[in-house]
């Protein structure tokens, strides 16, 4: 097994935030932009890249231009973790705008990556460092390399509130809150915290039905997600496409069409009869960010909006996201 491969295998799993209600308070969480792109693991080993995605994918010829920078880090190995994305004329990362850059091959040295953790360098494993050294180790090894599409994602130590606040007016997704002091776990971990200016997550797409008038090639998407292994009706999203993104999905849609309806209950949708048996059904393994303003009391979605399809994760571990009352959470 190669250096390369071996890093891969010791270093395959990320460590994952916390969704709550609201941000942490105290100089000892440290406050950094909640990006609206791709989570990746960069390795390199003796002039060999990667790029993984948090559940295994190999996606390193997918990001030629985070490909390159890894190989110009002062580094002899190294194992970062990061966020690919395509920022706009503001300096906001677009979700969207980084699914239409994968598509086209010419704007894909647009991406850039924020990089906010360092799990390996040189030979030394530095997950059990506190996060602060850890950062102080990144930043210096970003400085030490040439400008290209790794940056240093800073933070802001307390002042969480007045970040979140300043985040959401500006229009960001919102803010990772981080004890200064943690080692770096795989998994779930409440020294992690995600603080969101709006409900978004993804959802399973179930089915879609066709546009009932227009060119566009579909009328909206039935959306679902898992609650004890069994597949719960979130509502649909019928907005958010461009006329582009919506033939693509139906293209997308040709393998996994199916005859028979992956939901057992129709009443539990609430759907009309009529609309039950015009949508297209599919396998559900295919999976979709969404925004929206709130859960209804049925538990479907309220005034949702598409922003583009999520290859970087498992349709099995999608579930109601919900934030939970922030005491104390460590």
């Amino acid at each position: 097994m190669s250096g390369l491969s071996k890093l891969i295998e010791r270093y395959s799993e990320v460590e994952l935030a916390t969704l709550v209600d609201k941000p942490p308070e105290g100089p000892e969480w440290l406050s950094e932009v909640k990006f609206d792109g791709y989570r990746l693991l960069g390795f390199l080993s003796r002039g060999a890249p990667a790029l993984r995605t948090r559940n295994g994918n190999d996606w390193t010829d997918r990001f030629p231009s985070l490909s390159k920078a890894l190989l110009t880090l002062k580094a002899k190995d190294a194992v970062l973790d990061m966020e690919a994305v395509i920022l706009d004329p503001k300096g906001k990362s677009s979700f969207q705008a980084l699914q239409n850059a994968l598509g086209e091959a010419s704007h894909s040295e647009k991406i850039v990556a924020y990089v906010f953790d360092l799990l390996y360098l040189d030979g030394k494993d530095l997950r059990g460092l506190p996060l602060i050294e850890r950062k102080d180790k990144l930043e210096a090894l970003l400085r030490n390399s040439r400008k290209n599409a790794l940056r240093y994602s800073d933070h802001v130590a307390g002042q969480s509130t007045e970040m979140f606040e300043k985040a959401c007016k500006t229009g960001l997704e919102g803010i990772v809150s981080k004890l200064a002091s943690a080692p770096y776990l795989a998994g779930r971990q409440k020294s992690w915290l995600k603080i969101k200016c709006t409900l978004r997550q993804e959802f399973i797409i179930l089915g879609f039905s066709d546009a009932r008038k227009g060119e566009r090639a579909l009328g909206a998407l039935y959306l679902g997600y898992r609650k004890n292994s069994v597949l719960h009706y979130a509502g649909k999203v019928g907005t958010g496409f461009s006329m582009k993104s919506a033939r693509d999905l139906v293209k997308r849609f040709a393998g996994l069409r199916i005859d028979q309806p992956v939901l057992s209950r129709p009443e539990a949708t609430g759907l009309p009869a009529g609309e039950w048996r015009s949508v297209h059904w599919l396998k559900p393994e295919l999976l979709c960010e969404v925004s929206f303003t709130e859960w209804t009391g049925d538990g479907h979605i309220r005034h949702p909006s598409f922003h583009g399809l999520r290859e970087d994760k498992n349709a099995k571990e999608v579930k109601k996201e919900w934030p939970s009352k922030l005491r104390n959470p460590i």
